[in-house]
């Protein structure tokens, strides 16, 4: 599901769940296990998060999705799941690493809350960057409300999370949702550069200011566990239930 490397102050992770890093309970407990020998080595300075695949990530993986949905009880156990993303995505965000996601195409749903959580973002002229889950009756629960809402301002979090439409990543970064556009060809080799930058400057320094950085947009935790509370909600709604199950069942 992954591929890891650390040297020259920087911990690469690159996603390599074929055909689209989908997100699952495995993914989840996978890159916290990779967090976990993160924690306290001094050596490492920037966190670098890519993708081997042709996507950085559709988002949650549709068959567990399937499953919850085909169990009577599903709406029970799907809230604490989606709170397995929150919890990982919190950890990246508040990481003394400097992470930077390198978005070389699709990131939907879950996929564009990962990046969400990192403290930049560089992507592909032709990359879709999309929160879709208003389509089928959802919301993005994995702190894609309040991360969004916080970068770009109401008016446009609301237009991409009310309408599900995605933007391409020249607009992304029209819009302050990426730091950074290129073309795709282009892309790994400015990402490596930026993050080599990155991973040159002091790391105390950069530390302290993405501390003071977040201190200064800390609006407490309400929010998810309102997105959480609406997820449970939502679920048991008969519009998301059938718009769910049509969805899913496109792919068969």
């Amino acid at each position: 599901m992954f591929k890891f490397e650390a040297a020259n102050h920087v911990a690469t992770v690159t996603l390599s769940r074929p055909p689209v890093n989908a997100i699952n309970n495995e993914w989840i407990a996978g890159f916290g296990d990779i967090l976990d020998k993160l924690e306290g080595r001094d050596d490492l300075t920037v966190l670098h998060i890519r993708s081997d695949q042709k996507v950085f990530s559709a988002g949650a993986d549709l068959r567990q999705m399937e499953a919850r949905f085909a169990d009577p009880d599903g709406h029970l156990s799907f809230p604490n799941e989606v709170r397995g993303f929150q919890l990982l995505y919190r950890r990246i965000e508040r990481s003394t690493l400097i992470s930077l996601a390198e978005i070389n195409g699709a990131a939907m749903g879950g996929g564009l809350e990962l990046t969400l959580a990192c403290d930049l973002r560089m992507a592909a002229n032709e990359a879709r960057l999309g929160v879709p889950e208003i389509t089928i009756g959802m919301l993005p629960g994995a702190g894609g409300t309040q991360r969004l809402t916080r970068l770009l301002g109401k008016g446009s979090a609301s237009r991409m999370i009310l309408t599900g439409e995605p933007v391409m990543g020249e607009e992304a970064l029209h819009l302050g949702l990426v730091e950074w556009a290129v073309p795709r060809a282009e892309l790994e080799a400015a990402a490596k550069d930026r993050v080599t930058r990155l991973a040159a400057l002091s790391r105390p320094a950069l530390s302290h200011a993405k501390a003071c950085i977040a201190e200064a947009l800390r609006p407490g935790h309400e929010g998810y566990e309102r997105e959480l509370a609406a997820t449970s909600v939502l679920l048991r709604t008969p519009e998301a239930r059938s718009l769910v199950d049509t969805f899913l069942n496109k792919r068969k």
